[in-house]
């Protein structure tokens, strides 16, 4: 089971939060400064300017500010003395230089006299500092903290999850093991949804263990109910038929009823064959499909008893597949049958080609609304002859989705039908003649 799972995205969430809270943290570290520098300092340097210009009007002598942050420095305005040098040049408002350790310079005139207050840049970093980073590092700290108790706190909560996210998929559907889901196994988590996920879980694996024991019991007994009795009426049939004194009439029943027997076995076999929920007991081994045919053929050969039909059998290649002779033979053999039953005269045509087998007849075809239909249980047409099942079509299309054979009809009405079955991966080897 891939890692990339609900751990991963975890995983991811929390350090994409943790860079948010980072990139957050940083702005307002410089948001702090913005709001030191800009609001607190420059407001202060105003309020420090206008009281100054007050009692500088009233008392010529009043002293300039000069405090621990603060230095005021008051000149003529014209030509700048009792200033320092590189302060004479600035104009009214506010100033920054890296000249000097200071980072704002504020220049105001009044009286024909220049007022410039210079506060040290060192105390604003300090400000800044104990203002802005001190509280932001320890409020960094806690939310790491706490996303980092969060963080463990969810990764115990979504590891039962994945816990049963792992046993799900390593669950074998053919012998599911109950166990894995037992409650027992979900002790130590709280989280009540969990455990009920479980215990539903462990009745799932439960009930999948009982309907693979009833089907196996099904396949098992009806394997041999169905089949016995079906082999009695062969054996009586053969019995009958060794009567010398049989009239033709009397043979020509027994000979229907033994090969509805047969039809039978053959249905029989095919239904416990799609019972199964897997391909599993079936014997694989490499399966000639032009013999195949030629038997099926042969076996469907009573069907065209008295019928001015043409039957020819052509191939391009030798077509071997690699798979159950009986499932194979089953599928053919009721489409084979099908051509055989629904045609009263002209031809019927199997073709071996590379990867294929397509079986036309000249029969009475099939209505273009009624194409699909024939696929589905105990639909047998508009012609609603009697002899059949209605099931035969159906076999061989469950056969097709289940062994991967596409099967494509084409049919017009009073013209005739062509079934194409697709074998993919078969093996194709030339041919010296043609059969």
């Amino acid at each position: 089971m891939s890692e990339a799972g609900l751990r991963r995205k975890l995983d991811k969430a929390f350090l994409l939060q943790a860079v948010l809270i980072s990139v957050v943290a940083a702005l307002s570290v410089y948001a702090a400064a913005f709001v030191l520098e800009e609001v607190l300092v420059k407001q202060a340097l105003r309020a420090e300017a206008d009281y100054f210009w007050r009692h500088y009007d009233a008392q010529r002598q009043f002293p300039k500010p000069d405090t621990l942050n603060l230095t005021g420095y008051l000149g003529a305005l014209e030509g700048g003395e009792g200033l320092p040098p590189e302060l004479r040049e600035l104009g009214p408002g506010f100033h920054g230089s890296s000249a000097l350790d200071y980072s704002v310079v504020y220049v105001t005139e009044h009286a024909g006299q220049r007022l410039v207050l210079v506060f040290d840049g060192g105390s604003v970093n300090e400000l800044a500092l104990y203002f802005g980073l001190v509280p932001l590092t320890i409020v960094l700290v806690m939310l790491y903290v706490g996303a980092w108790i969060a963080y463990r706190q969810s990764r115990r909560a979504v590891s039962p999850i994945i816990k049963l996210a792992h046993a799900v998929h390593d669950l074998d559907l053919e012998h599911p093991n109950a166990a894995v889901f037992e409650a027992s196994g979900f002790k130590d988590d709280p989280n009540e949804e969990v455990a009920s996920l479980a215990a539903a879980l462990h009745r799932f694996a439960q009930r999948i263990n009982e309907f693979v024991d009833r089907e196996r019991s099904f396949t098992r007994d009806a394997s041999h109910e169905l089949r016995s009795p079906l082999t009695v009426i062969k054996i009586a049939a053969n019995m009958l038929l060794s009567e010398q004194e049989l009239s033709t009439p009397a043979k020509n029943s027994v000979e229907r009823i033994k090969r509805s027997a047969t039809d039978m076995e053959d249905l029989v076999g095919a239904f416990l064959l799609l019972a199964r929920e897997s391909e599993q007991g079936l014997s694989r081994e490499p399966v000639c499909v032009n013999e195949l045919v030629a038997e099926e053929i042969e076996r469907a050969s009573p069907l065209l008893a008295g019928k001015p039909i043409d039957v020819q059998s052509t191939a391009n290649v030798s077509l071997v597949l690699n798979t159950s002779e009986k499932v194979l033979s089953v599928l053919i053999g009721n489409l084979i049958r099908n051509a055989f039953s629904y045609t009263d005269e002209g031809r019927v045509t199997v073709h071996i080609g590379d990867g294929f087998v397509c079986i036309e007849d000249s029969g009475i075809g099939i209505p273009k609304q009624e194409v699909e239909k024939v696929f589905k249980p105990f639909h047998q047409g508009h012609s609603q002859r009697r002899g059949g099942f209605g099931v035969g079509l159906t076999i061989v299309r469950r056969l097709s989705e289940r062994f991967n054979w596409p099967v494509n009809i084409e049919s017009q009405p009073e013209i005739g039908t062509r079934v194409t079955v697709e074998f993919p991966g078969a093996q194709s080897e030339p041919l010296t003649h043609t059969a």
